[in-house]
């Protein structure tokens, strides 16, 4: 069966036909492809056609699809335990390695996904600090929790609006949003709004709206301001942890904060996220405390192990410091390329992650920065990357990924694809 056929069957018992809305293929047109299969740089569809593939689940297969060290791991947990809903061991192994990783989380709890950690997090902060609101960033993505399902508004600094229906108002009313990359922006809302501040939550490197890379300074002001005002900060490295650097982002910028959230890579590509950070605050959970959170399938064995299995292959073969050698290389002759072929199209990356997108003739840090046709240019470039076999996020706005098993001549075939789809 195509895929066409699939996702005609699909529409009828999914909404839209899919599990996710960015999988509809809505931004960029046409029909999306069934895959049924994946290895290492490449994935399979159900017509037999392989793709090289950078979007690698959005994010969690740093080393690729189906690496065979964690994949051993895996296969060998399959056979001793699935699911227990009582205290195991390997949950611990994987808790110690990570706060080892980052010792500004002193103590961290399991969930199964960025957004139930978002969440749960913002449910401690609150509960740390007795109070209601919370202040995000336009331009940053924090799961589909309703408080965080928020845009700016008009009127008075920081007011939000909802950005999704079945959303109460009452709730968007306790999100406060600023503008990325805008120091007077934000002291504006801290003074009108600082002593009602639980936390301020940021992807400290923007990455689900494009790779809006921020400067220091600003990221400096947020904790300034948070500290003088006595609200906590929470970083959002559910895409960016372990990804840039066994640390994230709070090792590469030198910062420390007070809760951060963790998703995709620690999970080696099965459905883990976690929170975790000062103990003072981490203890106020129960049953220690009066913090509320609970998970039936939280600390999954499978997801224990594979995680775990990932982050000491990434430790031990110092994949970081080669990725990020790897992807440089590879954006500058694509920009070279881009630059050759007179495309509008221009690369940024960061680490391991780059964006393609419309040159606008300067960096991109904030929504403002974005031009209109943006999705418009990429969604014709997208179709011509499908038929070179080339996937990348059926989004203008997602990132993508290299993962260990883009190699070198995997790199240089995509260049060539990319190339012809210009």
């Amino acid at each position: 069966m195509d895929s066409k056929t699939l996702f005609e069957k699909s529409q009828k018992v999914a909404p839209g036909g899919v599990h996710s809305p960015v999988r509809a293929f809505k931004s960029v047109g046409g029909n999306p492809i069934f895959f049924k299969s994946s290895k290492g740089a490449t994935m399979t569809s159900v017509e037999g056609d392989t793709y090289i593939d950078f979007c690698q689940s959005f994010g969690p297969n740093i080393l690729g699809h189906r690496d065979p060290d964690v994949s051993k791991v895996i296969e060998e947990m399959v056979q001793t335990t699935w699911s227990l809903g009582a205290c195991e061991p390997y949950s611990l192994e994987l808790a110690e390695f990570m706060t080892q990783a980052a010792p500004w989380m002193e103590k961290l709890r399991f969930v199964c996904s960025g957004t139930e950690a978002v969440m749960s997090a913002i449910r401690v902060a609150r509960g740390a600090t007795n109070r209601e609101k919370i202040l995000k960033f336009d331009g940053c993505y924090h799961g589909h929790y309703d408080g965080m399902l928020v845009k700016a508004g008009s009127g008075l600094a920081g007011k939000a609006a909802s950005s999704s229906a079945g959303v109460p108002e009452v709730l968007a009313e306790a999100t406060l949003v600023a503008p990325l990359d805008d120091e007077q922006a934000l002291e504006a809302v801290f003074k009108e709004h600082g002593d009602q501040i639980a936390a301020v939550i940021l992807e400290p490197l923007p990455a689900n709206f494009g790779l809006l890379e921020q400067r220091k300074e600003f990221i400096e002001k947020i904790h300034s301001l948070s500290k003088h005002y006595g609200s906590l900060v929470i970083y959002d490295e559910v895409i960016s942890g372990f990804r840039v650097s066994m640390g994230g982002m709070a090792e590469v910028l030198k910062t420390d904060p007070d809760l951060v959230t963790y998703g995709k890579i620690i999970g080696g590509g099965f459905p883990v996220g976690c929170y975790g950070g000062k103990a003072k605050y981490m203890d106020l959970l129960a049953p220690e405390g009066p913090v509320y959170q609970a998970g039936t399938l939280a600390a999954s064995p499978l997801g224990m192990c594979a995680g775990l299995a990932t982050l000491k292959k990434l430790k031990d073969k110092n994949i970081h410091q080669q990725l990020e050698i790897r992807t440089s290389k590879w954006v500058s002759e694509l920009n070279s390329l881009l630059e050759e072929k007179s495309s509008p199209f221009v690369v940024n990356h960061f680490g391991s992650l780059f964006w393609l997108h419309k040159n606008t003739g300067k960096s991109i840090s904030r929504v403002e920065d974005f031009d209109s046709d943006m999705g418009e240019l990429y969604a014709k470039l997208f179709h011509n990357l499908l038929n070179q076999k080339i996937y990348m996020a059926p989004s203008a706005f997602e990132v993508g990924f290299v993962s260990w098993a883009h190699t070198d001549e995997v790199l240089a075939q995509a260049l060539e694809g990319i190339k012809k789809a210009l």
